[in-house]
């Protein structure tokens, strides 16, 4: 149940955050599940201990939601970073 839990959740999460950072047109269902689920685990290493919360890999509530988002929106930041640097 878990692994359903992890692409549902992941998927709305990388969609939000595609949406968030203007990429949502580039990015197909599969990349936002994957943007999603790289994003929660990054979020629930990065931010969780400073918030006292996990990611959705830990458990869903709102606050793992909301760092699972940031984390998922911290990784597209630092994609479009090397993308844009590649064009140069």
């Amino acid at each position: 149940m878990g692994i359903i839990i992890w692409l549902i959740m992941g998927g709305l999460i990388g969609w939000i955050a595609s949406m968030i950072m203007g990429t949502n047109g580039q990015q197909g269902i599969i990349l936002n599940v994957v943007v999603g689920i790289v994003g929660a685990l990054i979020g629930g290493w990065l931010i969780g201990p400073l918030l006292g919360a996990g990611s959705i890999n830990d458990g869903l509530s709102i606050l793992s939601v909301i760092v699972s988002l940031i984390g998922a929106v911290i990784l597209l930041a630092i994609l479009s970073f090397f993308q844009r640097g590649s064009a140069r």
